[in-house]
């Protein structure tokens, strides 16, 4: 099977063709197809209605199968205005470079202490009109791990806050670690688990 994967990170699509290859799906990003990408307004409050936003809209402006995911950045014990959720990369209502993103979140860990973190994440699938599959599960949610305000030497294009998160087990910060160290194996398996369940019903 050939899916689309509606996002335009590099990382991102790295990481999700290690996922599912071993199911025989085959992966392509949005850079990869040769024609003008829609701007989809991610307007959803939560992840998995983000995904469904960007899923369908995919989906409607290429007419071939399609899934995105999205994820939202949840802090324990800090001001529900200083939660990030769905917002991890646009602050008040500005998108953040990768730089700017350490420096937002470095001095909000400052303000705080060193924040006690986790993501959520969800995924939508469009098959076509009427094959919609969705999910936003606890087991797709991160282990909690470590945001501190001290900022790796390493900035890894894409994945910004990796210089900042700090595996709590290991106490490493996320970008020391290998690739797939810094993927829990729960969340990997959750999402294998959800391709599984719908290749079973085609």
């Amino acid at each position: 099977m050939k899916l689309l994967y509606g996002t335009g990170n590099p990382a991102k699509l790295s990481s999700m063709k290690k996922i599912v290859k071993k199911l025989g799906i085959e992966l392509i990003g949005l850079k990869y197809l040769d024609c003008e990408i829609p701007d989809v307004p991610e307007t959803g409050k939560t992840p998995l209605e983000n995904a469904r936003q960007k899923a369908l809209a995919y989906y409607h402006a290429f007419h071939i199968p399609v899934f995105s995911c999205d994820s939202g950045l949840y802090f324990e014990g800090i001001p529900d205005d200083n939660q990030p959720g769905v917002h991890v990369r646009t602050i008040a209502g500005k998108r953040l470079t990768d730089v700017e993103m350490i420096a937002y979140y470095s001095d909000l860990a400052r303000r705080y202490g060193n924040l006690t973190a986790r993501y959520k994440n969800a995924i939508c699938l469009v098959l076509d009109e009427e094959q919609i599959y969705e999910a936003m599960e606890p087991s797709m949610e991160s282990n909690v791990f470590i945001i501190t305000d001290k900022p790796h030497s390493v900035l890894k294009e894409g994945v910004p806050l990796d210089s900042l998160s700090i595996d709590i087990k290991s106490g490493k910060y996320f970008c020391d670690l290998a690739h797939h160290e810094s993927e829990t194996s729960v969340m990997k398996e959750a999402f294998l688990k959800f391709f599984r369940r719908i290749l079973s019903h085609l």
